[in-house]
């Protein structure tokens, strides 16, 4: 079954790297994965988003269609993606950012996590991203915690970034146990 989801917020926040995350966990997994990027104009603190789209079988188009989920990192991004997420879907965000009215459609589910105070908690502001990927992911329901830890510190560990793998671990498993 082919899934869709778009990670949203500023630049800096790390959604592009949240994105890039789930899709190595879909391959890491065994399953066909997608991760188009979107930038605004300025690199930090301009817009960024992207779609992952992940499927045991063939992928045919990359773009936005109709996301399953989404995850907005800021007020601009649920304003702009909740028009498009497919009725029935997800609508993560961070509680501690997103102070906005959220109850604009009765047909998703919008789910808060304060993010920010959970990094703040572990002294890891740079794992904002990672603490919400967690909750995405068991809010998905597609990968196992362990799973999706595996993956992405594969993906890490391919990067020569091993030394984080510790707090990516953690900031994960806090957001997985957030939802």
């Amino acid at each position: 079954m082919l899934k869709e989801v778009v990670f949203a917020g500023f630049g800096g926040q790390g959604v592009l790297t949240a994105g890039l995350i789930l899709s190595q966990v879909a391959l890491f997994s065994g399953k066909k994965a997608t991760w188009m990027p979107e930038y605004g104009a300025a690199m930090r603190g301009g817009t960024a988003n992207c779609t992952v789209k992940y499927s045991s079988g063939r992928i045919f188009s990359p773009g936005q269609e109709a996301p399953d989920a989404i995850m907005a990192l800021n007020i601009p991004s649920f304003n702009r993606f909740i028009k498009i997420l497919k009725p029935g879907g997800i609508m993560l965000i961070d509680s501690d950012i997103v102070t906005c009215d959220t109850n604009v459609r009765d047909d998703v589910k919008v789910v808060g996590v304060p993010a920010t105070t959970i990094v703040n908690e572990l002294n890891n502001p740079r794992g904002l991203n990672i603490v919400m990927l967690g909750a995405l992911v068991k809010l998905m329901g597609d990968y196992s915690e362990q799973e999706a830890i595996d993956g992405m510190n594969d993906m890490f560990s391919k990067k020569g970034k091993n030394a984080f793998e510790a707090a990516n671990t953690e900031a994960f498993k806090r957001g997985y146990a957030a939802v």
